[in-house]
């Protein structure tokens, strides 16, 4: 399509796909989801720049200019942006819609990502209307972009990590590097407040299995075929716990490294961080027509790595009280 396309009947599509899917019940927004979608496809436009980093900046000075307002100043309280694990699902979503329209606007990003600008700054309007503060909408959007670029940063940087250091460095395998990223995903979750808990046969706890979750989903949309085989094979709850102990105390150096440079200190958002970049080796392994693991073994050998580490710290705390 061309880039002469009528821009407000392409607008209004955007704004009426945006508000479908955050919609609840009898036609009521979700205003938080709407939010969440909006981060995902304003940080899936910047990763089409060079130097996406220098590109959030402007937009949030464009922003400004546009609402008339700076973003609320402050700490968030604990409940004002949902579960890692959540946003990161939220924002996909967004990513996957701006993936799609991007097969019309290729010729010009830039043009595309001014749209978005115009739709995100209809929308907070919108939101003032309905009583919600735009200082405050304006910050809540920051943190949630923010996080998304984080999340998708991160996660390439942990698998080249990983494929620099381990498996061209150090002569990790594939099921390695699964295990490794896995493992710690599992293990940064444990060691988050409050997320440890007994397991109750035969689900998994509900953070470690929104974790694995992450997991699963970047491993489908990077081309692993969905299904329930990712816990095959595990271990049932009175079996000894075998976490990959030596690829945990391997990695997680280079981890909390990256991640201090990174200034992602929260724990549950370095979980799934970890969990992302899991997906992805498991994508890297066992995608495509000949895979060197097929997805049968690659996908409960991931799992296992994080549930077993997560059970492996949780007991070790348990036992400390």
């Amino acid at each position: 399509m061309s880039i002469l396309i009528d821009k407000p009947a392409f607008t209004a599509h955007i704004y009426r796909s945006l508000m479908s899917r955050a919609s609840l019940a009898g036609r009521e927004i979700d205003g938080m989801r709407l939010i969440q979608m909006l981060a995902g496809i304003t940080a899936e436009t910047l990763l089409l720049f060079d130097d996406p980093a220098e590109g959030v900046e402007a937009t949030y000075d464009r922003l400004h200019f546009m609402l008339g307002c700076e973003p609320a100043e402050g700490t968030l309280s604990q409940n004002a942006l949902p579960a890692s694990y959540v946003l990161d699902y939220e924002t996909e979503q967004g990513r996957a819609i701006a993936k799609d329209l991007f097969e019309d606007w290729l010729e010009c990003a830039y043009e595309f990502h001014e749209l978005i600008l115009f739709v995100i700054h209809n929308v907070i309007l919108r939101m003032e209307e309905n009583g919600q503060n735009r200082a405050t909408v304006f910050r809540l959007f920051i943190e949630c972009t923010n996080r998304c670029l984080g999340y998708e940063i991160a996660a390439q940087e942990l698998c080249e990590i990983v494929i620099e250091k381990k498996i061209t460095g150090e002569g990790w395998s594939l099921p390695h590097s699964i295990s490794g990223l896995s493992a710690i995903a599992g293990r940064f979750l444990a060691l988050s407040h409050n997320a440890c808990e007994l397991y109750a046969k035969p689900t998994l706890p509900e953070k470690l299995d929104q974790v694995a979750y992450v997991m699963v989903q970047e491993a489908v949309r990077l081309g692993i075929p969905a299904g329930s085989d990712w816990r095959f094979g595990l271990a049932a709850n009175d079996c000894a716990i075998s976490a990959p102990y030596d690829l945990i105390d391997s990695l997680t150096p280079d981890c909390i490294a990256f991640f201090r440079a990174l200034q992602m200190h929260c724990q549950i958002d370095q979980s799934v961080a970890c969990a992302k970049a899991a997906g992805r080796m498991v994508a890297m392994a066992a995608a495509g027509e000949t895979p060197d693991i097929e997805p049968v073994l690659a996908k409960p050998l991931a799992m296992a790595a994080m549930t077993d580490t997560y059970k492996s710290v949780c007991f070790t705390q348990a036992a400390a009280l």
